[in-house]
């Protein structure tokens, strides 16, 4: 494992962290070069996932220094390698978090790649090559064609890029679960943040009953009238839980801190999902009864393949779902990651890097 190969040419301007302090500085490295299943892309936009301040910080103990985070990447496609299918020069295109897999597994070949135990992500991940990989902080980027999708038309690019993370992520387990082309179920969503906000939009879209959960009543009046949320309920308020007990079908929790599942399990009918996409860095606690008296199951998963990344980018064209983003400059990264550790973003940061780019020029 090397930070680069021989290979690794193309000198390439980005951002990165140092340390466990988390503070972005510019950086410039070597990408490799385009190879023959290779697009190189411009890097337009870059989402900010609160994925990008664990690493940064180095709060799940698995960092590599100096590690250039970013895996919402949207940008134009510049170069095309010799064996490279469906992508042409010019075209618009996304990069999430998957870099490598092994191609060959039962996941790969079921366009499952997202589970493939030798996946690998775009930064702090190792490449084919041995090279560790550096995520789209960043001007450039060399993705291999298989990890790469289109961004339809009708989407505004800034605002698609929190989609090829966020957007895949609650996507899939909505697929999963029939809840994407059959309407009418109830569903929850708890917290309403980044991935929240797209949960929410995707159910009304599909014609569900949307119930957010959150711990802060101030959000009542965002969920329902800016995003269209039938009701709301503070998990935190007896009265409330104890009103909503056994009414949901489908749970969706998307918070990434430590939280009590109790009141949310108690919340499912009969029968009832709670499905888990946040990644708490600490366990929880699973309580025993209320899955044996309501025969609920609980599950998680983590993104979805490519060919699913692609489908859910059409869907989002078909309803013109984005992300709400707040867009910023490179220059603004450190403190767009001290307002995201205190959950004050509505709803995801976008980085500007083509503005980056253009003002260095």
């Amino acid at each position: 494992m090397a930070q680069t190969t021989a290979n690794h040419t193309v000198t390439v301007s980005g951002w990165a962290a140092h340390d466990s302090s988390g503070k972005i500085t510019p950086y410039t490295f070597k990408r490799r070069e385009n190879g023959v299943n290779d697009v190189t892309i411009k890097i337009l936009y870059c989402g900010i996932c609160h994925t990008d301040l664990h690493y940064a910080k180095n709060e799940w103990g698995i960092t590599m220094y100096p590690v250039v985070p970013g895996h919402e990447i949207i940008g134009v496609v510049t170069k095309v390698g010799r064996d490279v299918k469906g992508f042409k020069e010019g075209d618009r295109v996304g990069v999430g978090c998957l870099a490598a897999t092994c191609l060959e597994c039962e996941h790969c070949k079921t366009d499952q790649e997202n589970y493939c135990e030798k996946l690998q992500f775009v930064y702090n991940g190792v490449f084919w090559d041995g090279s560790i990989t550096y995520g789209g902080y960043s001007q450039i980027f060399v993705a291999d064609y298989r990890y790469v999708v289109h961004i339809p038309e009708n989407l505004a690019m800034d605002a698609a890029a929190p989609l090829l993370c966020a957007g895949i992520t609650v996507f899939n387990p909505l697929k999963d679960h029939d809840l994407v082309a059959s309407p009418g179920k109830k569903i929850g969503v708890v917290g309403l943040g980044g991935l929240g906000h797209i949960a929410v939009k995707f159910g009304k879209a599909f014609g569900h009953h949307v119930t957010v959960i959150s711990t802060s009543p101030s959000k009542e009046a965002e969920a329902k009238q800016r995003l269209g949320a039938d009701d709301f309920i503070v998990s935190s308020n007896p009265k409330q839980l104890q009103a909503a007990r056994r009414s949901i079908d489908f749970i969706l929790d998307t918070v990434s801190a430590e939280h009590s599942l109790l009141p949310i399990l108690e919340l499912l009918k009969v029968n009832g999902t709670l499905f888990l996409v946040g990644a708490p860095d600490k366990p929880l606690q699973l309580p025993a009864f209320p899955l044996i008296f309501g025969k609920r199951s609980v599950k998680g998963g983590i993104i979805g393949g490519i060919k699913e990344t692609q489908e859910m980018l059409e869907v989002c064209a078909k309803y013109n779902i984005t992300s709400d983003i707040e867009l910023i400059t490179p220059d603004r990264i450190n403190e767009a990651m001290e307002r995201l550790a205190k959950n004050d973003v509505r709803y995801r940061f976008v980085i500007d890097i083509a503005n980056a780019a253009a003002s260095n020029n």
